[in-house]
């Protein structure tokens, strides 16, 4: 009678469209209310307990490096790049822009920062070049969700506050993947390119290639600072974090000057309205995952898992189906939170390790970012573009077959995610 109090009210607030954070409190404050032992008071110290909790606060200060990133010429001078790259390629241009994707998710740690800042640069470009709208948003769109697989990422940094597992790991197994996922998209794009005879662009001189790799260093220099410093033990993830984002204010406001000081307090203003919004969601998600625990929801589910005898491969394919369904309709730090508690022991029952299990879960938020109605990334491309939410929708829908494919890859293929922490020794 609990379990379905509780998540029939969050799904009864959600349907009358209460914000998803009053949801996921009001659900677990009346679930104790009415029909747990536990005092009411225990919610007042889970949101302090939250406003503690050490490795969250990494989170506003990647959302500050990003928001500095994202204001500054930095995505600019990452696209100029790897249009020398790649650009001479057929189809040069989308793959360009799957490539500065790629570099910028290194930076952002966010899939809409990546969709917005790649987004307003390269779409309109790519339809100068006689590319489609559609073609181009679609390409982005999908492009963009690695800013969640490509370390740093804000959703590995919940789901290791969540379960308690190395964030640092969970950083070091997104690289592979997010790097394949790139490497994929550019493989599909250059054969539909050779088969619709897309445009190339003129090949860069060799010269002209280093001196946008120049400008473009010390942008990148920041994907060495964080994951260098987090492997070598310089730092922990979150103060990582920290001196991401004080560097990413000098590279904006010293070095590139694309920030004026004066501007510099609105940047910092909208990454503390980014950071507010994302943690009251986290804070009313533990309040969530508190009342799931306190009730022994989890203990209950993964005994009867156990007793089912359910298999890694049957369990790990039903979290898929339960994650997908669930990302077209939550955010992904929420998803994270309710969902953790009650997956995370019945895998380690089964033997699946949970830095494997994490990705799993972070690659099918990236799905859950394109799916409406709540995909996140949509939104970012419908307001960047200024298409209707029904023509990106439309854009990016073919290639979530490819995503689709690669979630399976990861599920059933953990070498993938657990090779290079493995190799470090981590």
């Amino acid at each position: 009678m609990t379990i379905a109090f509780l998540f029939i009210a969050l799904f009864v607030l959600l349907f009358l469209s209460v914000p998803i954070a009053i949801s996921l409190g009001l659900s677990g404050a009346l679930t104790i209310l009415l029909f747990s032992q536990d005092s009411i008071r225990s919610l007042a110290i889970k949101l302090f307990e939250t406003s503690e909790h050490y490795t969250l606060l990494a989170i506003p200060f990647f959302l500050l490096s990003g928001a500095f990133m994202t204001s500054g010429g930095v995505a600019r001078r990452l696209i100029d790049f790897a249009n020398a790259c790649v650009g001479h390629f057929r189809g040069g241009l989308p793959i360009a822009s799957v490539m500065a994707c790629v570099l910028f998710a290194a930076l952002s740690g966010s899939s809409p920062a990546t969709v917005a800042a790649v987004g307003s640069v390269v779409i309109a470009g790519m339809v100068r070049s006689g590319y489609t709208q559609s073609f181009a948003t679609g390409i982005v769109c999908n492009a963009g969700t690695l800013g969640i697989l490509i370390p740093p990422s804000i959703v590995m940094v919940v789901y290791g506050a969540a379960t308690e597992t190395s964030v640092g790991k969970l950083f070091m197994a997104g690289v592979v993947p997010g790097l394949m996922l790139g490497l994929l998209l550019m493989i599909a794009i250059y054969i539909i390119a050779r088969i619709k005879k897309m445009p190339a662009l003129p090949r860069v001189p060799l010269k002209e290639t280093l001196v946008l790799a120049r400008k473009s260093f010390w942008g990148l220099m920041l994907i060495v600072i964080i994951l260098g410093g987090i492997y070598t033990g310089m730092f922990t993830p979150t103060e990582a974090a920290a001196v991401a984002a004080v560097y990413a204010a000098f590279v904006a406001l010293v070095v590139y000057r694309d920030i004026s000081w004066r501007e510099c307090p609105k940047v910092i203003l909208e990454a503390a309205k980014l950071s507010i919004v994302l943690m009251f969601i986290i804070a009313n998600a533990m309040l969530f995952a508190h009342v799931l625990t306190t009730e022994q929801i989890p203990q209950a589910i993964t005994a009867w898992v156990v007793d089912q005898q359910f298999s890694p491969i049957a369990f790990l394919l039903v979290v898929n189906i339960i994650l997908l369904v669930a990302g077209s309709f939550m955010e992904p730090s929420a998803i994270i939170l309710i969902l953790a508690p009650i997956l995370f022991p019945i895998a380690m029952q089964l033997g699946i390790d949970p830095v494997h299990l994490g990705i799993i879960m972070v690659v099918n938020m990236e799905i859950g970012m394109l799916t409406p109605p709540t995909g996140l990334n949509l939104f970012v491309a419908s307001a960047v573009t200024g298409q209707p939410l029904t023509a990106v929708i439309r854009a990016s829908s073919p290639w979530l077959l490819l995503l689709i494919s690669f979630l399976m890859l990861i599920t059933y293929v953990p070498f993938i995610s657990l090779g290079l922490p493995e190799l470090l020794g981590m």
